[in-house]
């Protein structure tokens, strides 16, 4: 029973690890991706090794290794929006009253607007771990609004 639960263990960690690499990388971090992929192949020699070797006489070790690998994706998932790296840029369209009052709470973030006679189009430019936050703050205002929210490429 040791090897199985061994098997599930590193696995998750390895596709966890599989997952975040390929997010850092997406974000940017170029060297802190190589290093995630140098763990990854680590653990990936370590666990697969483990199961091929007698494999056809414990088919077990597949189910396990499978297993890890599901559990492993999701845990990597979870543990990226923890982190939440990047930048993204919020956009909402709301009335001019409610415009101004969003502007003087969000005074700390970079906001772009553009106006017409009866509503303004809000461009707020935030740090991805304060999205739901800065979101939150426009539906106070404004509960009726759209908000589209993206990931921002580069910064300046």
């Amino acid at each position: 029973m040791l090897i199985y639960t061994g098997i599930f263990i590193f696995k998750i960690i390895e596709d966890a690890l599989g997952t975040l690499r390929i997010i850092v990388v997406s974000n940017g971090k170029k060297k802190l991706g190589a290093f995630l992929q140098f763990l990854n192949a680590l653990v990936w020699v370590l666990v697969t090794g483990t199961v091929i070797t007698n494999v056809n006489k414990d088919p077990l070790k597949i189910i396990f290794f499978a297993l890890g690998s599901l559990v492993g994706s999701y845990t990597g998932s979870i543990l990226e929006e923890k982190i939440a790296l990047g930048t993204n840029i919020i956009m909402t369209k709301t009335s001019v009253i409610n415009a101004e009052r969003i502007k003087l709470n969000l005074k700390k973030y970079k906001i772009t607007e553009v106006k017409d006679n009866n509503s303004t189009l809000i461009m707020i430019t935030c740090p991805r771990k304060k999205s739901e936050e800065v979101i939150n703050l426009i539906k106070s205002f404004d509960k009726d609004c759209n908000i589209i929210t993206e990931k921002v490429k580069s910064f300046s």
